[in-house]
């Protein structure tokens, strides 16, 4: 079982002078759920090397047993500060894909020709797609085999409009991704704020927030089981 985790390269919040990137917990609770099932795990990024990482989510309220747990994983750390560039890997190589949000997703790979082309290859070739929080964003400009928009007409969910206005950054992002799954055709749905909401559709898995991204990762595991 190979799983290719995604990661983004985007450190910049918007014009606020302040820094983004992945969010913790939407990358380690789901690394360690596939780790711990024994899969074979592969992390890329938009530009290789160490992503960056949101300082806010190394706050102190937003700590979870997976945070702590990569912050004594040195192994983790070391394979981390070393991702391959997302032209470094193709679908053929594994079972599915996982996008961790962040903000960072919300700029770089939401418009990355790369990582879109990746993921039109793992749809093409029928294999898991998942993407939690603000990395649903990596759906928007990808096409289906026919042509449409991936997420048309499919059951999704991402961080909501609420979620964005509740941390202060409505007017900081470059588009509200709610509005912008909307926009592109998917049934958008989502439940109370920081609740956990996985939707799946097929072979495609969304997770509402990073409270959701432990169990968009145990979806996956299931697919990937069947």
């Amino acid at each position: 079982m190979k799983v290719l985790i995604v990661l983004t390269s985007h450190s910049e919040l918007g014009n606020t002078g302040e820094k983004t990137g992945f969010w913790i917990e939407e990358f380690a609770a789901p690394y360690y759920v596939f780790q711990d099932a024994g899969a074979d795990i592969t992390l890329v990024s938009p530009k290789g090397g160490q992503p960056p990482i949101d300082p806010k989510s190394d706050a102190p309220e937003n700590q979870t047993e997976a945070t702590k747990r990569f912050k004594e994983d040195k192994a983790l750390q070391t394979l981390l500060a070393n991702t391959k560039k997302v032209t470094d890997v193709s679908a053929q190589d594994f079972d599915a894909v996982f996008y961790p949000g962040g903000h960072g997703p919300l700029w770089d790979l939401y418009e990355s020709p790369e990582s879109v082309q990746l993921i039109e290859d793992f749809w093409k070739s029928q294999k898991p797609v998942a993407a939690v929080c603000h990395a649903p964003a990596v759906l928007l400009n990808v096409k289906d085999e026919n042509g449409q928009p991936l997420v048309k007409g499919k059951n999704v969910t991402g961080f909501a409009n609420s979620e964005e206005e509740a941390v202060g950054l409505t007017q900081v992002v470059p588009y509200l991704l709610e509005d912008e799954l909307k926009n592109r055709g998917g049934n958008y749905s989502k439940t109370s704020d920081w609740g956990v909401h996985v939707v799946q559709d097929g072979l495609l898995i969304t997770g509402q927030n990073p409270a959701s991204s432990e169990e968009a990762a145990h979806q996956l595991l299931q697919l990937l089981r069947k």
